[in-house]
């Protein structure tokens, strides 16, 4: 079948997104429910139905555009909100491939025994409370006491963020209730990292997703005087977390090969230049496509933590944030992307997602894939965060031919 997107429609549409929520510093800042969230929202929502497919919105803000009548919908699609200064292309390239798709079906009238979705998660980036509220919502799979209590990144209780828009804690705890039937889920995205470009291909076929751990962690000791408190008698809470930092490191590099930790945020306490550190508070995240390694990770990298303050007299303490599964992509799927690849004449690669998507979460309803294109220079949540637009012409055909593959 010669079905192709509207590469020239697509770009317009992704350029035209971004320039809702451009920031002083040249990237996007669009967290969800913020002002140009709220505006990029309604830009979508006009775009689903100009293209005449069924709008809906559910009880956590998710946008869905369908095409076609009843039963389990093969659906489509990613997020359109964005980290704090972020790129144009993170999320927003798989929402709107997605519409692209769906349109281009129903310009060429093609008869599909299944209906097709596209949809537009809430909340990807985390910034709300935890990462994936729109997908976790979704399926169900929310826990109403860390979303009524827990702290949301950008400040406010999300009770307040919420305050003066549509959706409420209640509204969002109840999405799983209303869920209809997906009968697969597919997400392109940008792959963020280096490896599609330093291969030279345009596709990348995922064929796991590694699961996470993202904690909260301090060492604690005592402040005191710089001047006058020897070294040897200092209770250091800032050398306790650089010691573990390099270990951590040097643990995972020697005996969990392909896994990550990453330490990316630091906030010494008192925070004075003449002041002994008395506590050091940082993120810990650390990452896994296997279940088994991730939790072994869990355990050696918290029984580090406790050797290293127990050797320096401090105290250690950690706060589980938010945790993901490792995710298997099904064979099927795997099988039907390669075949529509060599359909296609697009040479692809297979490859692991280190980061976390929407996909990933839905895999507890549904089978779900993700196709990858690259990512220059691997950047992303950057201004700097750019694609080659015949990459992105390559994914969507990948895409819309999956889809109908799927759907027929």
């Amino acid at each position: 079948m010669d079905i192709r997107v509207d590469i020239s429609r697509l770009k317009r549409d992704l350029e035209e997104l971004g320039t809702i929520g451009r920031d002083a510093r040249g990237g996007i800042s669009r967290p969800s429910f913020s002002r140009a969230d709220l505006e990029a929202r309604q830009w979508l929502t006009d775009r689903v139905q100009n293209a005449g497919l069924e709008l809906r919105r559910d009880g956590a803000g998710n946008i869905f555009g369908r095409l076609g009548g009843p039963g389990a919908a093969v659906m489509a699609g990613s997020h359109i909100d964005t980290v704090v200064n972020g790129g144009m292309f993170d999320g927003a390239c798989g929402v709107l491939s997605a519409l692209e798709c769906l349109r281009r079906i129903k310009e060429e009238k093609l008869a599909l025994a299944r209906p097709l979705e596209m949809v537009s998660f809430t909340d990807e980036e985390g910034n709300l409370v935890g990462d994936f509220i729109g997908s976790r919502a979704f399926i169900g799979g929310l826990n109403r006491e860390e979303v009524e209590r827990g702290t949301t990144q950008i400040g406010p209780p999300l009770k307040d963020i919420l305050a003066g828009t549509e959706f409420t804690v209640d509204s969002i705890l109840s999405t799983g209730l209303e869920r209809p039937k997906v009968e697969a889920y597919l997400e392109l995205h940008i792959e963020q990292g280096p490896v599609l470009e330093t291969e030279g291909l345009s596709i990348g076929l995922v064929d796991r997703i590694a699961g996470k751990q993202h904690r909260l962690c301090s060492f604690v000791g005592t402040a005191s005087h710089a001047g006058a408190t020897p070294l040897e008698l200092r209770q250091d809470a800032f050398l306790g977390l650089a010691e573990f930092a390099v270990k951590s490191t040097q643990l995972v590099a020697t005996h969990h090969y392909g896994s990550v930790v990453t330490i990316g945020k630091v906030g010494v306490i008192p925070g004075s230049f003449s002041i002994v550190p008395g506590r050091a508070d940082f993120s810990l995240d650390f990452r896994s496509t296997s279940a088994e390694t991730l939790q072994a990770m869990e355990k050696e990298l918290l029984g580090l933590a406790e050797d290293v303050a127990a050797t320096r007299g401090l105290s250690f303490g950690s706060k589980l944030i938010d945790a993901t599964e490792p995710v298997i992509i099904p064979e099927r799927l795997m099988r039907i992307l390669k075949e529509e690849c060599r359909g296609l004449a697009y040479p692809s690669f297979v490859l692991p997602s280190g980061a976390g998507h929407d996909a990933q979460i839905l895999a507890a309803v549904t089978d779900i894939a993700m196709i990858f294109i690259p990512s220059i220079d691997g950047l992303s949540h950057s201004p700097q965060e750019a694609i080659d637009w015949n990459d992105l012409e390559k994914g969507a055909n990948l895409l819309l031919h999956s889809l109908i593959h799927l759907a027929r």
